[in-house]
């Protein structure tokens, strides 16, 4: 395997992981959220990873399961792969309390208006927040690694899809953080630890799986981290979207993405 195309997919696993301290670097640094853009950003960034991931990643991976296993085991182990991935996060997912789901809507104006008292309680929040994000970030990271693996073109905007996403999280941990110790310092510092979780999770996945590398097993990584990025986009982004702004802000920043991601694959075909 080439060292030059795993560092630069390493690379792309550290950027989207550290566009969590961009979230936090907008909520210390400006007074009022853009809801707006936010929306726009986490529907392209949705429309990104669902296009990605059924026209590109779920049929590299059948093609090249196909090919080592035969037609029809390969389809089967295709299917099993895509929805393993569905079931990996959705496990991660169930694993963090609800009260601190890094993907809870959250804007600058809340650093705003609260009582003494909230502060302990804002403090635990965001500390958790962290936590959660570093969790849930792990098999993102190894995502991200795969695709860029598989096919550094395909990397960058899986990368750029991911970042976006990791935006408003900076924002979950940087608020109450900020607010409960009235140090920018600490809630970046926070917030962008949080991130390293995302590199992390690829440096450790391919150092536990790169003896085993073979056909077979990009394969089948290569089909959960289609079903990975589904999920993510059904789950997460989507909902997020909409609370964010109004609904066909979301859907039309989910069509753009989706467009852009069509665009970009003809370009380089």
């Amino acid at each position: 395997m080439d060292q030059s195309n795993v560092l630069f997919a390493f690379l792309l696993a550290l950027f989207a992981g550290l566009a969590t301290g961009v979230g936090s670097v907008l909520a210390l640094l400006t007074k009022k959220t853009s809801r707006r853009f936010l929306s726009a950003s986490l529907g392209f960034s949705a429309g990104v990873m669902l296009y990605v991931s059924f026209a590109e990643i779920l049929i590299k991976a059948q093609d090249t399961l196909t090919a080592t296993l035969g037609e029809k085991p390969g389809a089967w182990a295709t299917v099993g792969g895509f929805f393993g991935g569905i079931l990996l996060i959705a496990l991660i997912d169930n694993l963090i309390p609800e009260t601190e789901n890094p993907h809870e809507v959250h804007t600058v104006e809340e650093m705003d208006g609260q009582s003494e008292e909230h502060k302990s309680k804002l403090m635990r929040m965001g500390v958790f927040t962290a936590l959660a994000i570093a969790i849930h970030n792990f098999p993102e990271g190894l995502a991200t690694f795969a695709a860029a693996l598989s096919d550094p073109a395909l990397g960058i905007p899986v990368a750029v899809a991911i970042a976006i996403h990791n935006i408003p999280e900076g924002i979950a941990v940087a608020v109450p953080v900020f607010y409960a110790t009235g140090s920018r310092k600490k809630a970046f510092t926070l917030s962008f630890l949080s991130g390293l979780s995302e590199p992390v999770g690829a440096l450790v996945g391919y150092l536990l799986l790169r003896s085993f590398l073979n056909d077979t097993v990009l394969g089948i990584i290569f089909a959960a981290v289609a079903g990975i990025m589904v999920y993510i986009s059904l789950d997460e982004l989507l909902p997020a979207a909409e609370e964010y702004c109004e609904h066909h802000v979301a859907i039309w920043g989910l069509v753009a993405g989706m467009a852009v991601m069509a665009i970009s694959l003809l370009l380089f075909m």
